[in-house]
């Protein structure tokens, strides 16, 4: 099993900056792709940002050069550095990875933006 558990979530002023961190533990020896999902209220589950071990990225259309993924492969961590946010970036944010093959998530943590 694989657990993924984040932090950095909280309230912030539209404009302002936070930074989400992700810690994978367990049975992790496989993971491959890391990253971040975002899920608003009324809303579908948007890709938020993706890296691989190698370092390559792909982020949602909306992010537009504001966030930034990274990784540190030796400590199975992720990290999703958000700046310029604004209130439409209000949502919970899943920690996302594939080990295996297999889809896991974190339980989210909530970001929220104020006007």
């Amino acid at each position: 099993q694989v657990q993924l558990t984040e932090s950095g979530g909280g309230l912030v002023q539209a404009g302002g900056s936070l930074r989400l961190s992700c810690a994978a533990s367990g049975s992790i020896s496989g993971i491959d792709v890391m990253g971040w999902y975002r899920l608003a209220p009324g809303k579908q589950r948007d890709l938020v940002a993706l890296i691989s071990p190698a370092g390559g990225t792909k982020y949602g259309d909306f992010v537009k050069g504001r966030f930034t993924v990274s990784r540190d492969n030796a400590k199975n961590t992720v990290d999703l550095r958000m700046n310029s946010l604004k209130p439409e970036d209000t949502a919970v944010y899943y920690c996302y990875a594939v080990v295996f093959a297999r889809e896991y998530w974190g339980l989210g943590t909530l970001v929220t933006v104020s006007s």
